[in-house]
């Protein structure tokens, strides 16, 4: 009831309530952006077209699911789209830099190395394979959690998850360092 008030409001003009909107969604949509993308220069334009589509299409919203996941879904199509177009793979330096925990600088490395070498392997993959993959074993949603933000089938997702599990697997065979870092395991 709260979310369908709040994007009424929004639809009436009323510019605090999409202040509003913006700043309660704003976190969640980037860390969906960041999952399924990575670390990009990009970030702001994708996160600024996402609400830019929300507000554009909030007459749509029709209150049957959650406001933050009819927005998640909206996320989900601008990465996709994104990637559709960009299908180049990322060089190892763009990738984010992790403050790991480590307290031995070795370590640390090896980890932050480990990190680099997962993220352009997750970039090699599809789109849809790496958005399945991104929101069910990174952002820790179900299939059909995963399935319903992709607008698919569970099956389908599930399929995506397996070919993206199977792809990475294969990255990993062929590199010690990213073989190490995702050994299931550690």
């Amino acid at each position: 009831m709260e979310d369908a008030l709040l994007a009424d409001r929004c639809l009436s003009g009323e510019q605090a309530a999409a202040r509003e909107l913006f700043r309660r969604e704003q976190r969640r949509v980037h860390a969906t952006l960041f999952r399924v993308i990575g670390h990009n220069r990009d970030m702001d334009d994708l996160l600024q077209e996402t609400f830019m589509q929300v507000f554009q299409s909030l007459s749509h919203y029709r209150a049957e699911a959650k406001l933050s996941t009819w927005i998640a879904r909206i996320a989900v199509r601008v990465a996709y789209r994104y990637l559709q177009k960009r299908r180049s793979t990322v060089a190892l330096e763009m990738i984010p830099d992790p403050a790991a925990p480590f307290e031995v600088p070795a370590l640390r490395a090896v980890a932050r190395d480990g990190v680099r070498r997962f993220y352009a392997a997750i970039d090699s993959l599809p789109p849809a394979a790496r958005i399945a993959f991104t929101l069910h074993e990174l952002d820790g949603r179900t299939m059909a959690e995963a399935a319903e933000l992709m607008e698919t089938t569970v099956t389908a997702t599930k399929v995506r998850v397996w070919r993206a599990r199977r792809a990475l697997r294969k990255h990993a065979a062929e590199d010690p360092i990213l073989a190490e870092f995702t050994r299931e395991d550690a």
